[in-house]
């Protein structure tokens, strides 16, 4: 309601300073018939259009949630909170009114995101997407069931989701009726991989239980498609890499339930062989590059990253330093597409080959790379040491020279 106020005096303010305006203007207009303009009217002209410019700036950039609770009293108050990655932060709040109306804005994300209303233990979720305006309308006691929002095609398409997902709450519903409407909400993902309800989608829950389990072969095909869409189009999304690590441990932990033969879990192994190309087409394999060299770095990395500046300066300096005695870097890329590599590969001294793969990769589910960066030391054709924190490999290289 005090959003709704404070929206109404600044509209009268800027009506009364047009007002002024006006009658400044046929003023200005006798003056400039002789060619004179007063330069203290023109400070003032200057000076409120400065303030008109600056009132709609603090208006500008929100979005806004309009909306009639019934059952409520003007003590209810409803929290507004944003999603960040499976944790929500409370931004805001909002008291209905007598009527049960309430209306409440916030800043306009950077990228789409995931918002609730909440009150108590229930709530209403919504994704918003730059400077939305919805209507929700909802009663109590059920808020999280008995809604409706309007005012956006993605936020009316969550809604549709969650109360499809009410009929199979409680146990309710058969497995093939479950399955059935997951094949649904597959083709919906499929259709736009990269979008925000796909994101929310995969990661629903229904009765403390993820709805596309990524211990499921067939839901982490989904995941999957969904992370690698965001890490192609969306690469600075704040959501891109906790969903790439989704998918990079759901993969970790079926292939330790399947206990793979040839998978490299600890920190000691035999090598297992790769074979890629470097950006020269030249093809080099893993096996015979450490039994030309005294020591190897295998190193899984993304030069889009933005740790990677920093991880190949880390790994110069290793090289410029004891590649005269032995040591040879295998540096595997395994970003989504080969540009930012090829770009790197250019400028670098060591062997740098390209995975096309991705994160979907065989190398990746072989040695066990749950995190970008992971490098493996490798000595007489053995993997003697795996180093998942860039801080401390230079020591534990130096401890093989």
């Amino acid at each position: 309601m005090e959003a709704i106020w404070q929206l109404a005096i600044i509209h009268i303010i800027v009506f009364l300073i047009f007002d002024w305006i006006f009658w400044m203007g046929t003023k200005i207009c006798v003056i400039s018939h002789r060619f004179l303009i007063n330069k203290r009217q023109m400070k003032k002209i200057i000076m409120m259009i400065a303030v008109i410019a600056a009132l709609t700036a603090c208006n500008g950039n929100k979005f806004h949630i309009d909306g009639t609770l019934e059952g409520a009293s003007d003590t209810t108050t409803l929290v507004l909170e944003q999603s960040s990655n499976g944790e929500w932060l409370i931004i805001d709040s909002v008291k209905v009114n007598k009527s049960g109306k309430f209306s409440v804005s916030a800043p306009a994300p950077e990228v789409p995101n995931i918002y609730q209303l909440r009150l108590g233990n229930q709530a209403i979720c919504f994704p918003i997407d730059s400077l939305d305006h919805l209507t929700i309308t909802a009663k109590l006691p059920n808020l999280a069931t008995d809604y409706t929002i309007s005012g956006s095609d993605h936020a009316e398409l969550v809604m549709k989701i969650d109360k499809e997902a009410m009929q199979f709450a409680g146990g309710k519903g058969t497995a093939a009726e479950l399955q059935a409407w997951k094949d649904k909400l597959s083709r919906q993902i499929a259709a736009d991989p990269s979008g925000i309800v796909a994101y929310y989608t995969i990661n629903k829950y229904i009765d403390g239980k993820p709805l596309f389990d990524p211990m499921n072969d067939n839901d982490l095909r989904i995941i999957g498609a969904v992370a690698n869409s965001f890490n192609s189009f969306r690469p600075d999304d704040p959501r891109t890499n906790y969903l790439v690590n989704l998918l990079l441990d759901g993969q970790r932990r079926r292939r330790a339930m399947n206990a793979p033969n040839d998978t490299v879990f600890a920190d000691v192994a035999s090598l297992i062989d790769i074979k890629l190309q470097d950006n020269n087409g030249k093809e080099f394999t893993l096996s015979q590059v450490a039994a030309a060299n005294r020591i190897v770095l295998l190193d899984f990395t993304a030069y889009t990253t933005e740790i990677s500046p920093q991880l190949n300066k880390l790994l110069n300096d290793i090289y410029q330093q004891y590649h005269s005695r032995g040591l040879q870097i295998f540096q595997v890329s395994v970003d989504q597409d080969n540009v930012a590599w090829r770009q790197a590969a250019q400028n670098l001294p060591w062997i740098t080959v390209f995975d096309p793969q991705s994160i979907n990769s065989r190398n990746i589910g072989t040695y066990n790379v749950t995190g970008i960066p992971t490098t493996f030391i490798i000595k007489n054709g053995d993997i003697v040491e795996r180093v998942e924190d860039a801080a401390r490999l230079k020591s534990a290289v130096s401890k093989y020279f």
